[in-house]
């Protein structure tokens, strides 16, 4: 397992038309963690801003344009195979309807159903502190 994590802008999307949903994405089954659902984003590549990444990641995966966000909060994870560190952005405004560009399944989810001890929803580990400080709001 190498020694550098691997660095990750993750966006939590609130819905323009309805403040109290989300947007999640499922991870393909092919995927370290797949069939688990996530919040959307993906690496930062080398000379690139998390706010370029999320905006980048968001517009391939999403197909949308973020034009309102900041910083919420950041959470290192270790799996036993690799080591993460995710720069999770709140995203309160984005133009553009956001659909799964890479076939990925996506849903917006109302805050309480992602938060609720009996969600249907599962989220890999490092998902977890994300969870507990939505819950928090």
């Amino acid at each position: 397992m190498s020694n550098v994590p691997i660095h990750v802008a993750v966006g939590v999307i609130y819905n323009n038309q309805q403040a109290d949903q989300i947007l999640i994405a499922k991870r393909p089954q092919h995927l370290h963690q797949g069939g688990l659902w996530e919040f959307p984003g993906g690496k930062v590549s080398e000379n690139e801003t998390v706010d370029q990444a999320l905006k980048r990641e968001l517009f391939e995966e999403l197909g949308i344009t973020v034009t309102q966000s900041q910083p919420m909060m950041q959470v290192e994870h270790n799996y036993p195979d690799k080591q993460v560190f995710l720069d999770i952005w709140t995203v309160t405004d984005f133009s553009g309807d956001a659909r799964g560009v890479e076939g990925q399944e996506c849903r917006w989810v109302r805050l309480q159903q992602l938060v609720s001890p009996q969600s249907e929803y599962q989220f890999p580990e490092a998902n977890q502190a994300i969870l507990a400080k939505l819950k928090s709001l």
